[in-house]
């Protein structure tokens, strides 16, 4: 330990996704090749000494405390722990939860340090991990409030290889073994299905941590919604969620010293008719064990819909991947004039 071929995946893994922003001292992780970068996590991170480094990744974060402040971070997956090295303008940026982060080095900000906080969350604490629609996101959650994490990767292929190396590493935990399930007859299997509801996928590894895939029920949840808030002009049978995905909607302050964007997060759905951003609760759903009362909001909120047959035009940005769209629609005023006129034209 480490080998060549870890040495060369971890290096390849530590790049900064172009369009965010991080600080000095991410900038200076993100800098570090092999060895160095293994050096670095011994000599500034790992809690033990034998721990290894097994997967590195860079993706943005949403700590269940602080729902509405999404902060970048680079995850590091070791034999021991999931280490968050956060940005550190996160500790500034939601001064009514500064009580979640101890903030002992505060006489250090006028040195030349660059100071990062490290959360850790360590595999033994982990309880269950939760994958969301089309392995956009994925929730980890321990056993209180302060322990649960959500990684928005807006990438599967991301998602997938963190999922997979978590589940390599907690094959290595020692564990009591779970006890021997009790074998069920015919009956009792299927005549306990009454609620009518099927349950999520449930994979219990062999460390006994969940892993919770959705079922197509959240699809069908998803679409009625969408149907919802389309004010019921949509025949709901033949209403298809044609794309999810996690994106950025870009707001352009021109005028300012430097014409700056910002880039708010937004769930974009695709139906064969709309098109939709959400806001979407990626943190508080499903709700955990240890949850009094439902989150202040719900897990999706309309932001913005338009319909398809209004769209004018798509620009597409020249640059490469995240791919930069935009959507020019022809806004009439009254959005259901056509169509009204077109029923009452042609019959009842």
């Amino acid at each position: 330990y480490p080998s060549e071929l870890l040495m060369q995946k971890i290096t390849e893994d530590n790049q900064i996704p172009v369009h965010l922003h991080v600080s000095v001292s991410l900038q200076y992780v993100a800098g570090l090749k092999g060895r160095a970068l293994v050096e670095f996590f011994h000599s500034n991170i790992a809690e033990v000494e034998n721990e290894e480094l097994r997967h590195l990744m860079w993706s943005s974060v949403l700590f269940y405390k602080t729902p509405s402040v999404e902060v970048m971070a680079c995850v590091l997956l070791s034999t021991k722990a999931i280490y968050f090295l956060l940005d550190d303008s996160f500790i500034h940026a939601d001064e009514h939860q500064s009580d979640f982060w101890n903030k002992e080095n505060s006489d250090c900000e006028n040195s030349s340090f660059h100071l990062s906080c490290c959360f850790v969350l360590k595999l033994n604490d982990l309880q269950s991990v939760n994958v969301g629609l089309f392995d956009q996101y994925f929730r980890i959650t321990g056993h209180s409030a302060d322990h649960i994490v959500t990684c928005l990767t807006r990438d599967s292929y991301n998602t997938h290889t963190f999922i997979q190396q978590l589940m390599a590493v907690l094959s290595l935990l020692a564990r009591t073994p779970s006890p021997e399930p009790v074998d069920k007859d015919f009956y009792s299997e299927f005549g306990s299905k009454n609620t009518g509801k099927m349950e999520n996928y449930e994979l219990i590894h062999s460390s006994r941590v969940k892993f919770i895939y959705p079922n197509e029920e959240e699809i069908g949840d998803l679409a009625f919604l969408v149907a919802e808030k389309m004010d019921g002009l949509t025949n709901l049978p033949s209403l298809n969620i044609l794309l999810y995905v996690l994106a950025f909607q870009v707001n352009h302050f021109e005028g300012s010293a430097q014409n700056t964007s910002s880039l708010q997060p937004k769930t974009l759905i695709l139906t064969s008719s709309d098109l939709f951003l959400f806001d979407e609760d990626y943190i508080s759903y499903p709700l955990p064990e240890f949850a009094k009362e439902p989150p202040k909001r719900d897990k999706y909120q309309l932001a913005d819909g338009r319909r398809i047959r209004d769209l004018d035009r798509v620009l597409m940005g020249y640059q490469t991947y995240p791919q930069a769209l935009t959507f020019v629609f022809d806004d009439v005023q009254n959005q259901d004039l056509m169509q009204n006129l077109t029923l009452d034209h042609f019959g009842e």
